[in-house]
């Protein structure tokens, strides 16, 4: 028997995106950024919404034109039900919802950081777990002990602002545009990081196990550091000149602090494999560091840059995942929540 063909929806913050998925196969797969935040430094919900709204049909018809497949083809539809901006969700969830009781399908609602999980896997077959997951968006930043799909193990998470987010705030400081991410990453390689050594946020060289800072994160002060230094150097009038090495020293900062983490998830859960995903797992230099802190034998796994970033192709996994398990349509739920609890996470003890 065949793999159902389903169809993935995402569009929980700026990017409207639409995956046909059978299998592990990617048949068409449409991604499309809203470039309108740039003008404002970051994310305005209620114009990501309208955008998302004005072009999720081009889109949806687009991975399905790419696929060679109609609607009436379709075995499952997924979508982003949180968590995310909420007119953003509404949207998906919305157009999700006629189009599957339309067909007659099943509508299975998916987790934003449990798609991004299962993201690896489309282009890895051993991005399966057991692992240690780091997750890492602008919105999130979760350090996870996955046992089996479905059955997660909080160890850590922020306390404040998420990686992905103290990236575009540091970047609006000093000057550089929105997304963040991306150009504090390019400049960066052009810096020296010991030129301004920022502080290593809750990483206390005497920590231990059951602390309660040992496994969670925070940006925050270190994007007051951050904005202090850069006061400094405007009033020097030496902002240009010191942009790359001010780019350099905050990531190398958050790079350090995230490795250090997930090196310590490693010697408490005795688990060699590594696994990162969302936005920020497209970061280069973030992925060198996690690669050095693996144990011998240890493996990292990630997704392309393309599967890191938020896209309807993960979505459409966590939905092919769900049908394997033998979904059942009670469960589908039928509203967008934009504080949508992760499935099958538990603090770990």
């Amino acid at each position: 028997m065949s793999e159902p063909l389903v169809l993935g929806i995402e569009s929980s913050c700026d990017e409207t995106s639409a995956a046909l998925l059978r299998g592990n196969r990617i048949l068409g797969h449409v991604i499309l950024s809203q470039d309108v935040h740039r003008l404002y430094g970051g994310v305005v919900p209620e114009l990501a919404a309208r955008a998302h709204l004005g072009v999720i049909g081009e889109v949806v018809r687009g991975a399905l034109e790419e696929g060679g497949a109609s609607l009436g083809d379709l075995d499952a539809i997924g979508v982003t039900a949180g968590p995310g901006l909420i007119g953003g969700l509404l949207v998906g969830v919305s157009w999700a919802r006629g189009a599957a009781f339309g067909l007659g399908i099943p509508l299975i609602p998916v987790h934003h950081m449990e798609a991004h999980l299962f993201a690896p896997s489309l282009e890895n077959p051993r991005a399966d777990p057991p692992f240690v997951a780091l997750l890492v968006s602008g919105g999130h930043t979760l350090l996870l002990h996955a046992e089996a799909w479905g059955r997660y193990h909080l160890l850590g998470e922020t306390r404040d602002d998420a990686a992905g987010e103290a990236y575009d705030k540091v970047a609006k400081l000093v000057g550089l545009p929105y997304p963040g991410g991306p150009v504090i990453e390019r400049i960066a390689r052009e810096g020296d990081p010991a030129r301004h050594p920022f502080p290593r946020p809750m990483l206390r060289r005497n920590a231990r196990p059951g602390d309660a800072d040992y496994f969670d994160v925070s940006f925050s002060g270190l994007k007051t550091a951050v904005a202090e230094r850069v006061r400094e150097v405007e009033e020097k009038g030496q902002l240009e000149a010191e942009r790359a090495h001010l780019a350099a020293g905050f990531q190398e900062a958050v790079v350090e602090v995230l490795a250090a983490k997930v090196r310590r998830a490693i010697e408490a859960t005795e688990t060699p494999r590594v696994l990162i995903g969302g936005g920020v797992a497209a970061n280069a230099r973030l992925r060198e560091a996690l690669g050095e802190v693996l144990p011998k034998g240890g493996e990292l796994l990630h997704a392309s840059p393309r599967l890191s970033l938020d896209n309807g192709a993960m979505v459409a996994r966590v939905a092919l995942h769900r049908l394997r398990e033998g979904w059942d349509a009670a469960d589908e739920g039928s509203v967008a929540d934009a504080s949508l609890p992760f499935p099958g996470l538990v603090r770990a003890a």
